[in-house]
This record gives structure tokens, C-alpha cells and sequence, in this order.
């Protein structure tokens, strides 16, 4: 063992950079959570104030909020996942069968660029777009039918569509990145294998089956739809569970920027969720309490903690792969 170490010295000198940046800005900074069972007070610093146990976490669980922030965060997280994990691999596959290679980098480069928009930007986008009064949607509802059109960007109901959707369009194309990858790991002979005319059932099944490309045997002049469905989408499958589990260990963290930019006194019974909540309760309320911002912070980790460990146990009983 000790001779492997040392005849690779080099590359655990390189592991030494990450991995001090990990212990420095990710392990030391969670003492920092002790706070959430104490009494915070900056004059008496993290160690001089008062301990009080779990009071933090039952005020939380009391406060006529907590019902509203965790219902809003699990409708924004479960509704985005539903939508935004599925179409980037739809997107990779649909790309991946095209034709002409140009035009399919053409697009991957225009799906690409809305990625690279700050949120700042997207908002203002979006106020600019659908403003009832000076966007597109207002003016041509109101050259339509000479009144201003309903406010959706007040709109409860209408928050977490214009969220999860505006997300889809910004962020689809530099998702599809991963699944594309993986994509150009299979091996094109398994394609053409699959348009084979007049192969017998052992060739189909020794030539296809046995490299693990699952049913591709049973095609026989296979269309691009049946290669995208038995070659394409099995190669993937790997990449897309460890890609579910990670989102999964993520649900409970909803675009806070996003969320605080659209957020407005009209549709906040829609829009507070938890990270906004912890915000205002440690930041932007006139009396800020840290312990309590750290005590919901805490209670958002644990649950995404669990979410993470359950799902991998979940892929890895039903498909054999896991992140650990």
C-alpha cells in the first residue's frame, strides 16, 4: 500500500488542494450550526451564548408559516423535478438521432446561451415579457381587446409555472451537456447492428443481446425510434440515475435568487419557501435572528440528507447503481 502511495505521490498532491478547500469552506464552517441550539448573541460570540436545546426548531415548527414555506418548497421542488430532470435527456436523444450533425450543434450552441444569463437577468426577462402593462403579453393583449391583461407575475396559481418553465428554457440545453456525453460512448456499430435485414435470432441475440445493449436483439430493420429506445436510452440509464439521485438529495434546495426576484406581496402565500423564509428571519427582518435562520437551515439539510440516502438505496435495489 505504501509503495503504490509513494510511486503515485504526484497525483495525491493533487488531491491535497481539493480537498483542504473542502475541509476549510465545507466541514470547518458546519460548527458554525451549533448556533441552532443556542441563544445567539454576537457580543458573547457562538461559545458564550446561552444554550436552549431544540427551542429554535419547535418555533419553527409551531410558526403559522411552517405549513406554507414547506408546502411551497416541495410544490416548486417536486413540480421542477418532474419537468426539468426528463427533457434534457429527451433533448440529448432527440440530438443525438439527428441527421445532420451541423444543424444539431447548431442548436445544442443556441439551447446553450440562456445557461449563461445571470438571474438578475432572467427575472428582468420575464418582468419584460409578461408585464400586463409595458411587456409583450400587455401590449398585445391590450391591442386585442383595448384593456390591460391579468397581472400574472402577481399571480399565486401562476408563480410556480412561470418559475419552472422560465428554469426549463434557461437551463435545459447545459443539462442536456452529461447525457450528451454519454451518448458519444456508444458505440455506432450497435446502431447499425440494429437495422440489420435478415440476421437470425442467435446472431441477434449474440451480436447485440450479450454486449449488454439490452433488447436491441429483437429489431430487425430497426426505425430511429426503436435505436433511441433500445441502444440510446440504455447507455444513458447510469448517468440518469446518478443524475436523479443527486437532484432528489437537492429537492429541498429551490432557486433562492430566482424565487426572492419574483417574489412580490401579491403572490408570497405562493412563493415563500424555505431559503427565502431563512433569509428574512436572519437578514431582512428588523430583528434578526441567526439562530433560528440556522436552526431552519439545519432542518432543510437533514431532509435532503435523507431524501439522498433513501433514493440511492431505492437505485441501487432496483437498477444496481448508486452514488455510494
Amino acid at each position: 500500500m505504501k509503495k503504490k502511495i509513494l510511486a503515485r505521490w504526484q497525483l495525491y498532491l493533487l488531491l491535497l488542494l481539493p480537498l483542504l478547500y473542502i475541509i476549510i469552506f465545507a466541514y470547518v464552517p458546519m460548527g458554525g450550526l451549533i448556533i441552532a441550539f443556542k441563544q445567539y448573541d454576537f457580543r458573547k460570540g457562538i461559545l458564550g451564548s446561552p444554550w436552549v436545546g431544540l427551542k429554535h426548531f419547535k418555533d419553527f415548527f409551531k410558526s403559522y408559516k411552517f405549513v406554507m414555506v414547506l408546502k411551497n418548497t416541495l410544490t416548486l421542488s417536486l413540480y421542477s423535478l418532474a419537468i426539468s430532470f426528463p427533457l434534457p435527456i429527451l433533448f440529448a436523444l432527440l440530438l443525438n438521432s439527428m441527421r445532420s450533425q451541423k444543424y444539431a450543434k447548431v442548436i445544442q450552441t443556441v439551447t446553450y446561451i440562456p445557461h449563461f444569463f445571470s438571474t438578475v437577468i432572467m427575472v428582468g426577462l420575464l418582468t419584460q415579457i409578461l408585464s400586463n402593462r409595458t411587456g409583450i403579453y400587455g401590449t398585445l393583449y391590450t391591442m386585442l381587446t383595448g384593456q390591460n391583461g391579468p397581472n400574472i407575475l402577481a399571480s399565486g396559481p401562476a408563480f410556480k409555472h412561470i418559475y419552472v418553465w422560465s428554469g426549463v428554457w434557461q437551463n435545459m440545453g447545459y443539462s442536456a451537456i452529461i447525457y450528451i456525453a454519454a451518448l458519444s460512448g456508444v458505440d455506432t456499430s450497435l446502431h447499425e447492428a440494429a437495422e440489420i435485414d435478415g440476421a437470425s435470432r442467435i446472431q441477434r441475440i449474440w451480436y447485440i443481446d450479450l454486449p449488454s445493449i439490452l433488447p436491441t436483439a429483437t429489431l430487425d430493420g430497426a426505425n430511429r425510434w426503436q435505436r433511441i429506445r433500445y441502444v440510446s436510452w440504455p447507455a444513458i440509464v447510469p448517468t440518469t440515475t446518478i443524475m436523479l439521485i443527486l437532484a432528489v438529495g437537492q429537492l429541498m434546495n429551490v432557486g433562492y435568487e430566482k424565487v426572492l426576484l419574483m417574489q412580490n406581496d401579491l403572490n408570497l402565500n405562493y412563493s415563500e419557501i424555505i431559503s427565502t423564509y431563512v433569509y428574512k428571519v436572519g437578514l431582512a427582518s428588523g430583528i434578526t435572528n441567526f439562530s433560528l435562520s440556522a436552526a431552519i437551515s439545519m432542518f432543510n439539510s437533514v431532509i435532503n440528507f435523507i431524501l439522498l440516502l433513501s433514493v440511492n438505496k431505492i437505485t441501487k435495489k432496483l437498477s444496481g447503481s448508486g452514488i455510494f
